[in-house]
């Protein structure tokens, strides 16, 4: 065995991925490869081509790049703990009438618990993924901190890991920007991938049809939300919608109909089956209530603290003060935010590091 330990690394196929792989074998670790097929989007009954990280063609770019380099790699098969979990999660969110984050989801519940207890059977020490971020610790205590390179940054989506996952990872990607990590795959050999496009979509929703997923998911669910009232700001009646499982806050367009002016879904409410809608000025909230705390950096959140929080991904966060509350953080804007969506993630940051997060409750004028 290496000196330095051996190390599991999560191989998607990607650019990232195999750069992980490469950089934590030339850092003296000794590396096995693990593919995860997470979805079979065929299954879905959806039109575009399956995608990302579980494609047929990612997880034999995966395993050759492994082979190449004489690293034992492994395929796992999760779609039934990811599914139950993941996706079931993320219509219950939409029939709630909120907005989930699937990939936070994922990252907290399924892909951290699926690779520390393969790593223990393999005798692995620690894992390794090409996230974007960093991983610290103070007085005791793991935290995430952002990445070098803030269009890549990923320290937002992983607010929820544990300390003990914490303790257990390597993100060797947190000094270098994307355009270093494309100069490295090329460096190694591997030109085609370093030009590899990116992929955003969510890896069980490729077409970014959400509203098709749903439809596929739940049989009937059209036909039992259709007829649902729009309301205005007063709460008058303004029009007839599609139902409320289909909009999100924040939407302009897509809303079936005209209004004469830019409209915007402020609310959604899913008990009576309306969705509310304004003027953009309508969707600024200067507070925010945040549930399902994970505390990070610190082993309880700092009451009365100001943070940078975000929101959303790729959001350039507002400076807040963080109160403690019964069953979760409340946080006070120091100026308004635009388009809280209940069911999405703030994280809260103290500098580049991550104090904690949580998911969103409820937005407050």
């Amino acid at each position: 065995m290496s000196k330095k330990g051996r190390v599991l690394v999560a191989m998607s196929g990607g650019i990232d991925s195999t750069v992980t792989a490469m950089m934590m074998h030339d850092q003296g670790y000794e590396v096995v490869g693990l593919t995860m097929k997470t979805w079979d989007y065929a299954s879905s009954g959806g039109s575009t081509k399956e995608t990302g990280c579980c494609s047929l063609d990612s997880i034999n770019d995966a395993r050759s790049i492994a082979v190449e380099k004489g690293f034992h790699h492994y395929i796992i098969d999760i779609r039934e703990e990811f599914g139950d979990y993941v996706i079931d999660n993320f219509v219950e969110e939409y029939v709630a009438g909120r907005t989930p984050n699937p990939c936070i989801l994922c990252n907290t519940h399924i892909k951290w618990s699926a690779l520390l207890k393969r790593a223990d059977a393999m005798d692995c020490e620690f894992i390794a993924t090409g996230h974007y971020a960093d991983i610290k610790q103070e007085n005791d205590r793991y935290f995430i901190s952002k990445a070098v390179d803030p269009r890549k940054d990923q320290s937002y989506v992983l607010w929820g890991l544990s300390q003990s996952c914490m303790a257990r990872t390597k993100f060797p990607l947190a000094p270098y920007t994307k355009e270093e990590i494309r100069q490295m795959a090329a460096d190694w050999g591997y030109e085609a991938l370093s030009k590899k496009p990116e992929s955003y979509e969510i890896c069980f929703v490729p077409d970014n049809d959400y509203r098709g997923f749903l439809k596929r998911r739940m049989p009937g669910l059209e036909e039992q939300v259709a007829g649902g009232d729009f309301l205005n700001e007063s709460g008058e009646v303004i029009g007839k919608h599609i139902g409320y499982p289909f909009f999100t806050i924040g939407q302009r367009k897509g809303l079936g109909q005209a209004f004469g002016q830019p409209m915007y879904v402020t609310e959604i409410n899913a008990n009576n089956n309306t969705v509310t809608l304004g003027q953009e000025k309508d969707l600024m909230r200067n507070g925010v209530f945040v549930g399902q705390i994970n505390p990070m950096k610190y082993a309880e959140i700092p009451d009365n603290k100001e943070v940078v929080a975000m929101v959303r991904y790729n959001d350039r966060g507002t400076i807040g003060i963080l109160e403690n509350r019964e069953n979760g953080v409340f946080v006070n804007f120091q100026a308004n935010v635009r388009g809280i969506s209940p069911g999405q993630s703030a994280v809260f940051y103290e500098g580049n590091d991550v104090i904690g997060g949580g998911i969103i409750e409820q937005g407050f004028k």
